[in-house]
């Protein structure tokens, strides 16, 4: 039975990935439009209920994809690219209102501890001016960890502070980590109005109001962040309007049947990007480069060959999860190795750019550097296994299999792969010896397929459908941030004092 399992596991994330890709594939030179992302939604429609799984939390999964999808394309045909990184953003506030609603002991817990936020000035000051001034290096500040200058990790601090059932701490909490409460990142108010001639005291007061602002009135509070992002693809304060009531009755039904409210508004939220965004103009117009599109394959179908080549291995089903992401890191650590280049050289890279970066733009978006705080987590993971793999293999003329807790890594489809093995074709061909980097880098801002974020989102809701009265998220454990290499930050993670 346990093995049914991890074969509907694989099976249902290869089916979401695969619809990404496919579609990317055929439309990377079109316009986009909403309804290219079909096959994506109807990947999702197929998913199931497997013995043991609670049916409220699939059914979170599955509701949250199709309304996404149905009110998505009632509001707009299309979305410029620099509106779709928030598609994700418009679930877990009417998610979080429903709780409120629906359970007066929930609002009164939140209504403490968004008082919680005013009476904690001096950290908000501290972490924000942190963030401002680069003190943690390259920062993500969506976190789904609690890595040093994200908000979860300060949203987890505060939490200490109060009197609330614990339960509901663990909801506060996800919703600031897997689940997207909103797109607003610690420390933005700060930084803008701290550049535009306000005191560090009057900075904090902003930064309070704009975090408190985001629990208070969630759908109002996204919308008002949107208004000042200038969002003009469609009606948002509309979308989740009509997403709420879409998803109110699916979301009783897991509260009666005691979903933990911390998987409550996270598996809604991560299921829906690759509508509108992972499925998205910006997708085409970066995949338009045949190597940076070769990547995204032949990283895919290392994840799809190395599961299916473990099926008879796995013993616990966060096993299939780990693997599907070590997988993916080694599959781009080995590509960037082709080139001659690893990890530990491109964090430095990036990590030093990152000081200049915020030199030269102190009201940069509070996000600007998360996804490369992602790529080099990636690759970092999957250097420590090549490295491994190196090793083992030393002179011998053996094939290079990296193992991931255990598990033998398959590289044969990037070898395999046309593009990837002749660079040379898409640069001036004496002196291809760049070109695969060089798409990894544009992948260093946009690493959601490599990491790989359907799959993620496909296999985590399957976990938590196991354990439905666990909160799924955030990850209670050190992620061995690449960044740490150069910054030295360890010791102001949260995960040991998580909530």
């Amino acid at each position: 039975m346990m093995k049914e399992l991890y074969e509907k596991m694989i099976n249902e994330s290869v089916a979401a990935i695969k619809a990404d890709i496919d579609v990317i594939s055929e439309n990377r030179y079109n316009d986009f439009k909403i309804v290219d992302a079909k096959p994506y939604a109807d990947a999702v429609a197929g998913m199931t209920c497997a013995d043991g799984q609670a049916e409220s939390v699939i059914d979170l999964h599955k509701k949250s994809v199709e309304s996404h999808y149905k009110v998505l394309t009632s509001v707009t045909e299309t979305i410029r690219p620099e509106d779709d990184p928030f598609i994700e953003h418009y679930q877990t506030p009417p998610v979080l209102e429903i709780l409120c609603e629906e359970d007066g002991d929930f609002a009164d817990s939140m209504d403490v501890f968004i008082k919680a936020i005013a009476d904690s000035e001096a950290l908000v000051a501290k972490e924000s001016i942190r963030r401002y001034g680069g003190f943690y290096g390259p920062t993500c500040v969506v976190d789904f960890a609690l890595m040093p200058g994200s908000t979860s990790n300060v949203v987890n601090q505060i939490l200490q502070t109060i009197d609330i059932p614990v339960m509901h701490k663990q909801a506060i909490l996800s919703a600031k980590s897997w689940g997207m409460n909103t797109s607003y990142g610690i420390g933005d108010a700060f930084a803008n109005a701290i550049e535009a001639g306000a005191t560090a005291a009057e900075a904090t007061q902003k930064e309070i109001e704009a975090l408190q602002m985001i629990y208070r009135e969630p759908i109002e509070g996204q919308g008002t962040l949107m208004d000042d992002a200038e969002h003009s693809s469609f009606d948002v304060r509309k979308f989740m309007n009509g997403y709420k009531k879409e998803m109110r009755d699916v979301v009783i039904a897991a509260m009666e049947d005691d979903v933990h409210y911390g998987n409550i508004v996270t598996v809604p939220a991560y299921c829906v990007g690759d509508i509108g965004h992972h499925i998205g103009q910006a997708s085409y117009n970066m995949c338009k480069d045949d190597v940076t599109l070769a990547i995204i394959q032949a990283t895919a179908k290392v994840m799809e060959a190395t599961l299916r080549a473990n099926l008879d291995n796995f013993t616990k089903p966060t096993q299939v999860l780990n693997l599907a992401t070590g997988s993916t890191a080694c599959a781009a650590e080995y590509i960037l190795e082709l080139d001659g280049f690893n990890a530990p050289m491109v964090v430095d890279l990036l990590t030093k750019r990152f000081h200049n970066f915020v030199q030269q733009y102190p009201t940069r978006g509070a996000a600007a550097e998360l996804h490369n705080c992602d790529f080099m987590d990636m690759i970092y993971r999957g250097f420590n296994a090549i490295a491994d793999a190196r090793k083992a293999r030393s002179s011998q003329k053996i094939d290079l299999v990296p193992n991931v807790n255990g598990f033998d890594v398959d590289l044969a489809p990037i070898c395999e792969n046309e593009v990837l093995m002749n660079p040379q074709r898409y640069t001036y061909p004496a002196c291809g010896i760049t070109v695969r980097f060089s798409s990894l880098m544009r992948l260093a801002d946009y690493p959601c397929l490599l990491t790989p974020e359907p799959v993620t989102a496909t296999m985590m809701t399957n976990i938590i459908a196991l354990n439905k009265e666990v909160p799924g998220s955030p990850v209670r454990g050190c992620k061995n941030c690449a960044s740490c290499m150069v910054d030295a930050k360890h010791e102001y993670c949260q995960w040991r004092e998580s909530v």
